[in-house]
């Protein structure tokens, strides 16, 4: 059972691959919500180990939810995935996922039970986004409103985690009223959109690379617009960003962190459609991930540690 589990989760949930950037989104999360209330010191490692944990697992039961959604199409389609070929089953998947929600309802418990005001709305819409807000066949004839209703997740998720430090602190008032600290919206957008870059960029293929039954962005938008609108992402991230980086103070070093990464982006979406191969394709999904790492890092955890750096001399 054990293997099993170890193979699913290499496949679908690769923790190697996701738990470092899902570390990095946590941290930065409750660091710059310190930032903005002013603070000179770490979050304490419960508040992070709470932002992370019930992040990881809130990401775990999106890949978990897709499982469900997806049966049919991936049976069809993709009987190579675990599910379809027998790995593990739906009812198996479930448990995880009930598992899962009561982890999650124990560090909000553990940490400060009000939280629970939060964790409700971002279950529930995890639990309409399951099934696909009851319009699905509306929604799937409508692939850009299909996309953009599904990455609100992310900012949920994000706002979440930023809670985690600002909820519980003495300046945020009393029950469910709470106020978060001004400026913490631009963060959240960041996270929106950086939601959009990993999703485009994991779906833009070159030509030998489409599925049958997959609904790629470069399938259904066409190679160059799938790859032009990907890089527009970017933009519209660096811009939010920016803005973000100028709440805390941190606006010169998170804008030529930027000018780079934008740079190289381009190039990466230049060699691709000059030769749309299979290794180029990747790339563009191996930038979004370290796009958003870099970009989650440079906007929380980065200026935190200098601010802690600059007070401690």
């Amino acid at each position: 059972m054990a293997n099993r589990w170890w193979v699913y989760q290499r496949e679908r949930f690769p923790v190697l691959g996701h738990g470092p950037l899902i570390a990095a989104f946590s941290f930065s999360a409750v660091c710059f919500s310190a930032l903005l209330r002013g603070q000179s010191e770490l979050p304490s490692a419960r508040t992070f180990l709470v932002a992370f944990g019930t992040a990881f697992l809130f990401f775990l039961q999106l890949r978990i939810a897709d499982e469900f959604k997806d049966f049919d199409e991936d049976s069809r389609f993709r009987p190579y995935r675990p599910v379809p070929r027998g790995l593990v089953s739906l009812r198996e998947l479930a448990g995880v996922f009930v598992l899962t929600a009561l982890v999650q309802f124990a560090l909000a418990l553990w940490l400060a039970p009000s939280l629970l005001f939060l964790l409700a709305p971002t279950w529930t819409y995890l639990a309409l986004m399951s099934k696909e807000f009851f319009a699905a066949a509306w929604l799937k004839k409508r692939h850009i409103l299909y996309m953009l209703s599904h990455m609100a997740i992310v900012p949920l998720v994000d706002f979440y985690a930023t809670a985690c430090d600002w909820w519980p602190s003495p300046g945020a008032g009393n029950g469910p009223g709470r106020a978060a600290p001004r400026g913490l919206i631009w963060f959240v957008v960041v996270s929106y959109f950086n939601g959009l870059v990993i999703e485009i960029g994991r779906k833009v293929r070159g030509p030998q690379d489409e599925e049958v039954g997959v609904n790629t962005y470069s399938a259904l938008w066409g190679m160059h617009n799938a790859t032009f609108v990907w890089l527009g992402a970017l933009f519209v991230t660096a811009g939010f960003a920016a803005t973000a980086a100028y709440q805390v103070d941190f606006l010169v070093p998170v804008v030529a962190v930027l000018i780079v990464l934008l740079a190289t982006a381009t190039l990466v979406a230049a060699r691709f459609l000059r030769e749309p191969a299979t290794k180029r394709s990747k790339r563009i999904e191996t930038f979004s991930g370290i796009w958003t790492l870099l970009m989650y890092l440079s906007l929380g955890a980065v200026p935190l540690l200098w601010r802690v750096g600059r007070e401690t001399r």
